[in-house]
């Protein structure tokens, strides 16, 4: 593509056929160059009536090489976490607001190293995450991170600022409420791990609580 104004998922997006068609799609969508290195197309998994949407940044080293996301590390921590907080994992819809994995290398044949997308990288791949939400229709999505909260809230949008509060906004021309709290990779990322741990753990027991 020419320029990054000229990227988008648009033309690869099906007008009908529900999640299996969408995935479908998504694995040849072209629409901006994150395609070129990633293994693969990460879309999102779950059922249309999952009453919860996570919608997280992007997938990583272990989600590009299994398909799937949140399947290594960051997914496990998340998993635990949301059945403290009383949300049964196998009853959200899991997705990420960018589909392909960005990564750099620090030498040839070495291991791959989250690069974080860009603003118009995660714009690009927004018609993938309307079409879901438009299909999945969940009561609440717990938005995982500031990539995820850009993508869907602007970029103004700062998780220090909102987290652990119910928010309600128009995404994509549709009312939702949202939970917003910290990737789960920033957890394993901090210093002090358990505080962190016990943080994302409140935001989702709000989360909980406002699915009733």
């Amino acid at each position: 593509m020419a320029s990054e104004d000229a990227y988008t998922a648009e033309p690869f997006v099906p007008a009908r056929g529900g999640l299996p068609a969408l995935r479908e799609a998504a694995a040849d969508c072209r629409g901006c160059p994150l395609h070129r290195d990633a293994t693969q197309t990460v879309f999102g998994t779950g059922d249309t009536d999952a009453r919860v949407m996570l919608v997280g940044e992007q997938p990583g080293d272990q989600e590009d090489r299994q398909g799937k996301p949140f399947v290594g590390p960051a997914g496990r921590l998340l998993d635990r976490a949301l059945e403290e907080a009383g949300i049964d994992p196998a009853d959200a819809y899991v997705t990420n607001a960018v589909k392909h994995f960005k990564f750099t290398r620090t030498a040839p044949g070495k291991r791959r190293v989250h690069k974080s997308p860009t603003q118009r990288e995660a714009a690009a791949c927004g018609p993938w995450l309307a079409a879901e939400l438009a299909l999945v229709e969940p009561e609440l999505i717990v938005v995982l991170g500031a990539t995820a909260g850009k993508a869907l809230l602007g970029s103004s949008f700062r998780v220090t600022q909102v987290r652990g509060t119910v928010l309600e906004e128009e995404i994509h021309g549709h009312p939702e409420r949202l939970v917003p709290t910290v990737h789960p990779s920033a957890v394993l990322r901090a210093d002090d791990r358990e505080t962190a741990y016990r943080g994302l753990v409140s935001d989702l027991k709000v989360a909980a609580q406002a699915l009733g």
